[in-house]
């Protein structure tokens, strides 16, 4: 009896292409799910980094026209992945972001640009390449959340389907009279379809029509169907709630390893915990901090954004300087934040140091020298800078939302009793809730022994793919019993 087969669509993935935690999820789980018995290939679009990555590729189908130009789809192994590329120069090979023009917005035919990894995503679920047709297609975020619809209204046979969310704050918005050139009939036009708003609404549409809805959080999953989190969608997630449901993401835990980490000046682990002061040495050195041992060293590893509560840090800098601390932060986002972050440097010389765009070695770093990790999202699906902090022994410090509430045990005093607690929560998200908890993870900070067994009981923590992949496989047999059972029946 054979496990599910299961075709994974994605905009982006890791090690291929890469804006945000999407693409590490597209990338790790399909490898987890191995052991599984789940056998999954992976469609993603053809941007010139993602070809440039192949060795070899093999075609396996050719579109005359696929809106708007010829298209080739190509099959390849790389990375341990299983891939299907949808190769269409018209649509993909430009320079730079997958999503944006050299302008900064949005490429004006991300409509068809989306919508044709949807269709290749349906065309290989209805059997394009007969060497492999799935059971399910899972299809992660706006970008590929045309694939249920097309599915849908192909009619019967076809594979299951599952939409996940990454961020519903990104919908994937397009004009109605698009329709008719994404190849989607006039009555996918209504509320129980595609239409949203007068809109093609790519995300609605998979939320709409997909057999099961997943989140990367169980408290996203309840989240995202009240109106304060919901984005115009929670009607919809209500009345459609009984095929949602919330599975947390992982991380990859042979990548984030701390006691094999090259990109560590000291590699360390639970019980060497010590070691980690060689790290936190060179991170001060790193971003121009005065070496100040009786200062404690908070780090974000982060987009600047409204979202992740940048603005509500920036309004604490001051406060967190007066309490004796340190701050350093890696990211890029929005402007305003992004000044607000330099302005904070030159406002605190030798107690805020800031790395305004992108470094892998730095992050790595912070993450292994800061004694706590600052993540005050005004909303967080998952989060995985927080499970990377669990990983690393930098006590995560984080607002009581979606996944970070659900990876994160606060060090209340009962927690402490129980030898639970692994980081601190605080809400909402505000100055004043953000301020006394920094003066809560100072004092605790000062209590060694203490801060010590946060340390422990962050890093035993399992933040690895594992269990997630186990739930993944699950809801697939669920969705499409074992091929040798239907042949069966």
């Amino acid at each position: 009896m054979t496990g599910p087969r299961v075709l994974s669509v994605a905009s982006e993935v890791f090690p291929f292409a890469k804006t945000g935690g999407r693409a590490d999820v597209a990338g790790a789980l399909p490898l987890a799910q191995a052991a599984e018995g789940v056998e999954v290939r992976t469609l993603l679009p053809g941007y010139p980094a993602v070809l440039a990555a192949l060795a070899e590729a093999l075609p396996v189908h050719r579109w005359g026209e696929l809106l708007g130009g010829p298209a080739r789809l190509l099959a390849a192994a790389s990375a341990g992945l299983s891939l299907f590329v949808l190769d269409a120069p018209h649509l993909y090979a430009r320079p730079g972001s997958p999503y944006l023009g050299p302008d900064g917005r949005d490429w004006p035919d991300n409509a068809q640009r989306f919508a044709a990894l949807s269709r290749a995503a349906a065309a290989i679920g209805r059997g394009l390449v007969p060497a492999f047709v799935p059971d399910v297609v899972h299809a992660h975020d706006w970008q590929a959340g045309l694939a249920p619809a097309y599915l849908h209204y192909g009619g019967e046979p076809r594979p299951r389907t599952v939409m996940t969310v990454h961020n519903l704050a990104f919908q994937g918005q397009f004009p109605a009279d698009l329709l008719e050139t994404l190849g989607l009939p006039p009555e996918s036009f209504t509320m129980e379809g595609v239409e949203y708003y007068g809109t093609i609404g790519f995300l609605k549409a998979g939320l709409a029509l997909a057999d099961r809805l997943t989140t990367v959080s169980p408290r996203y999953a309840m989240e995202i169907r009240t109106p304060e989190f919901g984005m115009g969608l929670d009607g919809l997630l209500s009345r459609r709630a009984g095929v949602l449901g919330g599975i947390l993401n992982g991380i990859d835990t042979a990548y984030w390893d701390p006691a094999k980490d090259p990109q560590l000046a000291a590699n360390y682990d639970a019980g060497r915990l010590d070691r980690r002061a060689a790290n936190r040495r060179a991170l001060r050195e790193r971003f121009g901090l005065a070496p100040d041992a009786k200062a404690p060293l908070f780090g974000v590893v982060s987009r600047l954004t409204w979202q992740k509560g940048t603005d509500v840090l920036l309004e604490c800098v001051g406060h967190l300087v007066q309490l004796g601390g340190q701050l350093v932060v890696v990211g890029s986002g929005e402007a305003a934040m992004e000044a607000g972050v330099r302005a904070a440097v030159a406002a605190h010389p030798g107690r805020v140091g800031a790395l305004v765009g992108f470094d892998e070695s730095a992050a790595h770093l912070v993450q292994g020298g800061a004694d706590a990790l600052l993540v005050p999202s005004r909303f967080e699906p998952c989060g995985l800078t927080q499970l990377c902090a669990l990983r690393y022994g930098a006590v995560p410090v984080v607002a009581r939302v979606g996944g970070l509430a659900d990876t994160v045990i606060d060090a209340n005093e009962m927690a402490l009793v129980a030898s639970a607690g692994n980081g601190l929560q605080f809400s909402p998200v505000t100055r004043e809730a953000l301020a006394l908890t920094l003066e809560r993870a100072v004092a605790l900070w000062r209590d060694p022994p203490t801060w010590r067994r946060l340390q422990e009981h962050a890093m035993a923590a399992d933040v690895g793919w594992g269990r997630p992949a186990r739930q993944y496989a699950a809801l697939y047999r669920e969705l499409a019993p074992p091929r040798a059972a239907r042949s069966a029946a």
